[in-house]
Parts: C-alpha cells; structure tokens; sequence
C-alpha cells in the first residue's frame, strides 16, 4: 500500500460550520474509520462503536432539525460527509446513509408527540436504525409486500418476512412497511418496531462478496405486537411514505459511490506516481494518465450530479429525476472506477494487500441496492418520455 497522502477534494461548502463538519469528519475517517477497515472486513465485523462515536459527534441525524437533536444541515452538506465515511469504509458511510433513511418517516410524517418521544434517541442518542420494505418475493415490486399487520384494539399485530435489511439483528429500530388493506400500493401502512419487541427475530446474516461488516439479513415478525401509538402517517399512506424515503436515500447512495470512487482513484494514482517500470513511474504513460483523467472526471462529473439534486431538496423543489440519475451515474462510475483502479495496479490490485479490489466488490452492490440500476432507467424515462402505454 502507497504512503503517499491523497489530496483532500475540494468542496464548495455553504457555512463555515459545515467545513469545520467536514473537518471534523474526515479526522474521525483518518483516526477511526480507516486504519481498521480492511482487517474488519475480511473478518466481518460490524463496527457498532464507530456508530456510537458517529452520534456522540453529531453526526446522526445530519439533514433533521435541531429541536430533537438533529444536525439541523442541508443535504448538500450531510451528502458531502456521507461521501467522507464511505470513502474511509462503505460500511460506516452505508450506515449513516441507511440510518437516515429509516428515521425519514418518523422525522417528516410522525405526529409531533411521535417526534417528541422517539427522535431525540434516534437522532442522537446513539439508537441504529434499519429499513424494512423488501420481502423474498417483492423486490424492485415492492408494492407487492406480503407482510401483514392485523388491527387487534389498540394494537397491530404484524407477521411476515422482511428480506437484504442492512443493520438486521443489530438495529435498534426497524421502520416496517405492511399491509393493512387491500392489495396493491394503497394498502400499506407505516410502523415504528422497536428492535426487541418480542417476536422479532434476524436470520444469520447474508454471506456478501462484499460489504462483509455490514449486516444485511432477513428480519421476521412472528406477531409483534405494537401500539397504534407507533402508526406512522396514516393507514393507507405507507407506500407514499416509503418512496419519499427512497428518493432521498438514492442521493445518499449515489454520495456513497462517489467516495468509494474516490479512494480508489486516490490508490490508483498513488500506485501510479510510486511505480516505476522501464525506467519511469507508470503515470508517465499516456495509457494510464488517459485513465486516470477519465475517472477523475467521472467522479466530477458525479459529485456536481448528486449535489445538484441535493440543492433541488434543499430549495424543496421536486428532484425525483435527478436523484434517480444520480444514483444511475454515481454508482455506475463507482463499478467502472474501481474495476479501472484494479487494472492500474495490475498484478498487486487482484490481491487483498491493496485495497482496490475490495472497493471494487463493494462498488457491485451500490448498482443493486435502494432500486437497481434498471429501475433507475425506469424511472428516469417516465419523467422524461412519459409513463408506458398499457
């Protein structure tokens, strides 16, 4: 591994505040995050503590407000931090984003006694949260959620399977979408599960080729029981609620994958400048710097991407189109980047010496997760061509 020092990227940043958050951001990258991160991954371990220190330092509820511990700051800045940790490990970078994005639903459509009650342990009081809406059989059809919950007096009494949850077995909160009602989008509602309400159990984690410290599992409900008191939104408005999440946590993804990008470019050009072979460093090479300069771009490219969508949140303007392309560019340059990085080092970035081709298998998932990158296109050509004749 090179001792070569990348150079920070350069951000435009709104508010002295948010460089001193970013600052402070990438000392906790450098100091906790990524001198661990490939020894934990190989292992599997999941860095609870690094998580801990995350909402100890602030940084758990970024984009909600102040009055109930929230960081009270843009997307364009929260994204930016994102982009920092998944930089310094995808797993820690992944969480927050997936932490953020099953505390949605409570912070945008909980009534204001459910913020009252719940949000300040979510948002800073080091509680971990998961995101429940696909099931073995409904994936990128989530509409079709077969997990029920049965109004029972003042209770709901929810049963099924829940399938690839980050943070499941770990989470301390579980934001569960279930069927109410009829079929179809209209008959899903929203809960607020509590991680050890008992009937809740996780399957033993998914083996990954990558991403091996995070958790992802199946959660199932085998008559939890909880209180019409932790009804998110009205009955009926669940799947309403879950794709407003989702367009917010595609951004998310999408700033993952640029800092996954990044740190490879950063070793690809390392490696480069370091290595010398007939008589040279290899970067002298028009070969490799013409690489080199197509993924600097690309991950450019991204970066302005994503933000642009962020500020389009920030002035509450619709951004669906441009989270979606964002996710699409963001997470597609990731593969390409890291698949490039692993080609520059040649032989050394086919080995675990280098971290390169662990970045590469776990750039793989950030084109599957939070909508694949087919329903990306899908989505994207309904805003632009219109929805498909039927």
């Amino acid at each position: 591994m090179s001792d070569r020092e990348p150079q920070p990227v350069e951000r435009q940043l709104p508010t002295d505040e948010a460089r001193d958050l970013l600052a402070l951001v990438r000392e906790i990258a450098r100091r906790e995050i990524a001198p661990k991160a490939a020894e934990e991954e190989d292992a599997g371990r999941f860095p609870r503590e690094v998580f801990t220190l995350l909402s100890e330092s602030g940084l758990l509820g970024l984009p909600y407000g102040a009055e109930y511990g929230g960081g009270d700051q843009p997307y364009e800045v929260y994204l930016q931090v994102l982009e920092e940790l998944a930089a310094a490990r995808l797993t820690v970078g992944l969480g927050l984003s997936v932490h953020t994005l099953a505390s949605y639903a409570l912070a945008t459509y909980g009534t204001k006694q459910q913020q009252v009650e719940h949000l300040p342990a979510i948002l800073g009081g080091g509680l971990l949260g998961a995101y429940c809406l696909s099931e073995p059989s409904s994936g990128s059809d989530a509409a079709s959620l077969r997990t029920k919950a049965v109004r029972e007096g003042d209770d709901w009494v929810i049963d099924g399977t829940k399938a690839w949850i980050t943070h499941g077995g770990v989470a301390d909160f579980y934001t569960v979408m279930a069927r109410t009602g009829e079929d179809g989008p209209r008959g899903i509602t929203a809960f607020l599960v509590p991680g050890d309400a008992p009937g809740l159990s996780a399957a033993a984690p998914e083996k990954k080729m990558g991403m091996k410290g995070s958790p992802t599992a199946q959660v199932h409900f085998d008559g939890v029981r909880v209180g019409d008191e932790r009804r998110i939104g009205e009955e009926g408005q669940g799947f309403t609620i879950a794709l407003a999440a989702l367009d917010s946590g595609r951004l998310g993804i999408a700033a993952c994958a640029i800092g996954v990008a990044q740190a490879a470019l950063d070793e690809a050009v390392a490696y480069a400048t370091e290595r010398r072979q007939f008589g040279r460093p290899i970067a002298d090479f028009q070969g490799l710097r013409f690489m080199i300069a197509d993924m600097a771009t690309q991950i450019e490219a991204g970066r302005a991407l994503y933000l642009a969508a962020a500020r389009l949140r920030d002035a509450g303007k619709p951004f669906a189109k441009q989270a979606a392309m964002a996710k699409l560019h963001c997470t597609d340059t990731a593969m390409k980047v890291t698949t490039d990085a692993v080609q520059i080092l040649g032989g050394y970035g086919y080995t675990a010496d280098f971290p390169v081709e662990r970045l590469m298998r776990e750039a793989k998932v950030l084109q599957i997760v939070e909508g694949t990158n087919q329903i990306q296109r899908m989505v994207i050509a309904r805003h632009v061509a219109g929805p498909e004749a039927r």
